[in-house]
């Protein structure tokens, strides 16, 4: 995707992006080990529909610079994200995420509701609790792998348990995701730091953000990392939520660049 490039500071380190496009505004936030590209994949219609489209690169992630051990959290990310609005100067705009950029989006929306038009979560994974070991054993053994032997290492870790019907598909783009960050090691050290990180103190403080969300759910099979049953739970708890996802059998919701922006464009055409 082409656009302006543009520099924001915060907490000391400098985070990278994209602006493209005029109208309303969107700015989208990645998940854990992924990109600025990697929320709408690389679909231009939200910038055909008429809005300007903001893209950043969280810390440790892309062309952004790593942050400190223990900057990866979600407060921190919160205030990356407030960051990257302020110094673009956009006014109440749409705040879009996927995963860790869901759980950025509740953390920073739930500061204060008023500041946003609505917020777009997409395949969230937490429920406000702290996971369990087994799972941050997990998190660990991809980071161990990516450090002692890159993207292979990582791959290797990955692999373990994967549905073989998905297995070309996301290791693919594993591969290809990995391979735009500039600092494997800051993407290492996120993975350890950010599973540990909760956005919220559970659910129930979900049910004080009001604003127009839109939460995108994913159907288990492709993508158990972000169970269905827990994007239920977000849009049940959110006070002024809907809840879409893909049809049995096709690929998630959340991976069809431009399907989702079209539904991002009519969400945001909704709010007036």
């Amino acid at each position: 995707m082409s656009g302006a490039d543009f520099e924001v500071e915060s907490d000391g380190i400098v985070l990278r992006g994209t602006r493209e496009g005029a109208g309303p505004p969107i700015v989208v936030a990645h998940g854990l080990t992924a990109h600025r590209d990697l929320v709408v994949h690389g679909s231009r219609a939200l910038v055909r529909e008429g809005h300007e489209l903001v893209r950043y690169d969280a810390r440790g992630h892309g062309e952004s610079d790593p942050g400190a051990p223990g900057s990866y959290v979600y407060e921190q990310l919160a205030d990356d994200l407030d960051a990257v609005v302020a110094a673009t100067g956009l006014e109440r705009p749409v705040l879009a995420g996927h995963s860790m950029g869901a759980h950025t989006i509740a953390t920073l929306a739930l500061r204060d509701p008023g500041r946003w038009a609505g917020v777009v979560l997409i395949s969230p994974a937490s429920v406000g609790v702290p996971l369990e070991e087994r799972s941050l054993a997990n998190w660990d053994s991809l980071a161990a792998g990516l450090e002692d032997d890159g993207i292979d290492g990582f791959i290797a870790a990955y692999e373990v348990g994967m549905d073989p019907e998905w297995h070309d598909t996301l290791v693919r783009i594993a591969r290809e995701r990995l391979g735009r960050h500039r600092d494997l090691d800051a993407v290492a050290m996120a993975l350890r730091e950010v599973p540990r990180s909760l956005p919220f103190d559970g659910l129930a403080e979900l049910e004080a953000l009001e604003v127009p969300a839109l939460v995108v759910a994913s159907l288990d099979e492709a993508d158990p990392g972000h169970p269905h049953s827990v994007a239920t739970a977000w849009s049940t708890a959110l006070p002024r939520a809907s809840l879409i996802s893909e049809e049995p059998g096709e690929s998630p919701l959340a991976w069809q660049g431009g399907r989702l922006s079209r539904e991002i464009a009519a969400f945001s055409a909704g709010l007036g």
